[in-house]
């Protein structure tokens, strides 16, 4: 066989392994998963009419469409926390030393989880999105290419973020720094344009809501799926996505080959 074929090969072997451990211990993932919904809940039924008219908008059915895409692209963040937990474990828990005597494709292991990973990403949005779509929210106006896009959009930014969540695991002394260390992909959304508009902040906070990935990402979404004006950002979007996968690969890369302590 070839060196691709064996890559493939090894690495459809470590995907599997990755999705049975996370069919078989689905608390973590549901946990994580339960954030976003709960928001959704929340910032819709209890705040929904007051958020509405803070934004400029008619009614409830109004926040719901500008709460759920920045709900999406936090539910990739929540589900990436499972992917360091689950590296931190393999790490520290001697399974990577195993694998290091076998003959299989080193990068193998970490495509696995990355794969994985974003794999679930994407059954949680479709999860979360189904929960939206179940309390009001719709996309009437979008085109099948802007469907596309969009999707496309998602499974990137998951990719980016499961390479920078992988590396935070790999250099985390356990499961519960790694948890810590990941928290930062939930804290950003926070303080994004998920719930308000970053025009309607405080001026000395706009510059952190605006500069970081979760901002243009959000608002990529929001046009493709709401027909609102993208502008800039579907470029920003785009340049930190590479350039966070980018980060991550090398720097999970860089971890895993280092010889072991």
């Amino acid at each position: 066989m070839s060196t691709l074929a064996l890559a493939a090969r090894d690495t459809s072997t470590m995907l599997r392994r990755n999705l049975l451990h996370a069919r078989r211990y689905p608390s973590l993932t549901l946990n994580l998963l339960l954030t976003p919904i709960m928001l959704l809940l929340l910032f819709v039924y209890i705040f929904g009419d007051t958020m509405s008219a803070g934004i400029g908008g008619g009614d409830r059915s109004d926040y719901i469409a500008y709460l759920v895409p920045g709900l999406l692209l936090m539910t990739i963040g929540s589900t990436t926390i499972g992917t360091a937990v689950s590296v931190s474990t393999d790490m520290t828990e001697g399974i990577i030393a195993r694998f290091r005597t076998m003959a299989i494709h080193r990068g193998s292991v970490i495509t696995g989880h990355v794969i994985g990973s974003v794999i679930q990403s994407v059954i949680s949005v479709v999860l979360v999105g189904a929960v939206g779509v179940a309390i009001g929210f719709r996309s009437t106006d979008a085109t099948a290419i802007e469907w596309l896009a969009a999707f496309g959009l998602l499974v990137l930014f998951a990719l980016a973020l499961t390479w920078i969540a992988v590396g935070m695991g790999m250099v985390s002394p356990n499961a519960e720094a790694a948890s810590n260390n990941a928290m930062p992909l939930i804290f950003l959304p926070l303080i994004s344009s998920t719930f308000v508009p970053v025009d309607q902040m405080p001026g000395w906070f706009q510059p952190i809501a605006q500069y970081q990935p979760f901002t243009p990402a959000i608002e990529t979404l929001r046009g493709l799926l709401l027909g609102t004006e993208i502008g800039h950002n579907g470029w920003l979007a785009l340049a930190w996505c590479l350039a966070l996968a980018t980060l991550g690969y090398f720097w999970s890369k860089a971890v895993f080959n280092r010889d072991p302590k």
